[in-house]
């Protein structure tokens, strides 16, 4: 069973940045950051191979968001930020398989979430 920890959610303005982290103990061939926003499903925002470096990404975060990985911790960089963005954000582990590889169904561990609030 992977373990995971998030930090570095927060409010911010329209057009700010933020940076998440997310701790991992446990081996995991993927990881990657979801979002849930009130009266939303959960859905994927980017996920990143732990071994090469591939890296996915939802089209509305497309050149704002950068996700990244090393020695256990994945980031994910927030840019250009947007109220839309507002939404509790997860990070996973363990890919099941599947597709698409957003698709929160397709992974196994998850941690507690943490807040970003984009203001305008």
């Amino acid at each position: 069973q992977v373990r995971l920890v998030e930090s570095g959610g927060g409010s911010v303005q329209d057009g700010g940045s933020l940076r998440l982290s997310c701790v991992h103990s446990g081996y995991t061939n993927y990881i990657g950051w979801f979002r849930q926003a009130p009266g939303k499903e959960r859905a994927g925002v980017a996920v990143i191979s732990t071994g090469g470096g591939d890296a996915y990404y939802t089209d509305s975060v497309k050149g704002r968001f950068t996700i990244g990985y090393t020695k256990d911790t994945a980031y994910l960089q927030m840019n250009r930020l947007k109220p839309e963005d507002t939404a509790m954000y997860y990070c996973a582990a363990n890919y099941l398989g599947g597709t698409p590889i957003l698709g929160p169904a397709n992974f196994g561990s998850w941690g507690q979430g943490t807040q970003v609030t984009v203001s305008s």
